[in-house]
This record gives structure tokens, C-alpha cells and sequence, in this order.
């Protein structure tokens, strides 16, 4: 099934420069691996070196977020909105 990713500016360097991209799976985590597969340059930005969702990025299903959910095993349905929010910190 195919939903739509909402990519931040950081990262459009990886996807040709789209604000979003459609992608298919039925878990956030096949929505990620369909979209790495398809833009490699995603890869470290979304997931650790262990295969987890790297601690410096917000993963939102809609608008909840994926991390009190079931992370990357968070299910997606039809007409889902994935956005990508890179971690902001400082002082």
C-alpha cells in the first residue's frame, strides 16, 4: 500500500529535491526500507547502525509519534502521512 513521506529540507539533497514521495509497505519500517532501497542517501539520516530509528530524527504516523507507538513496526494504512523531522537541540 502506498503513502505519502513528507521529507524535511535537509534531507531533499537524497530525494531529487521532493518535499514528499510516495512509499510502499504496511509498517513504517517497509515504508523505510522501500524508500532507502530507492534513495540510498536516506539511509543514515533514518536508521542506526543496529537497524534502529536513528535517536536524531521524529518519525510521525499522522500525528502520532512512532517512538510511543511500536516504532519502526508501527503499522501504516491507505492513505497514511509519514513525516520526517530532524531531532532539534541546543540552548
Amino acid at each position: 500500500m502506498a503513502v505519502v513521506v513528507k521529507i524535511p529540507t535537509l534531507m531533499r539533497v537524497n530525494v531529487d529535491g521532493a518535499a514528499s514521495v510516495e512509499a510502499t509497505g504496511v509498517t513504517v519500517g517497509e515504508i523505510f526500507s522501500d524508500l532507502i532501497t530507492r534513495f540510498p542517501g536516506l539511509e543514515s539520516n533514518l536508521i542506526d547502525d543496529d537497524g534502529n530509528l536513528h535517536k536524531f530524527v521524529n518519525v510521525y504516523r499522522d500525528d502520532d509519534d512512532i517512538r510511543y507507538l511500536d516504532g519502526l513496526a508501527t503499522p501504516v494504512s491507505e492513505g497514511a502521512v509519514i513525516s520526517i523531522l530532524p531531532a532539534v537541540a541546543g540552548g
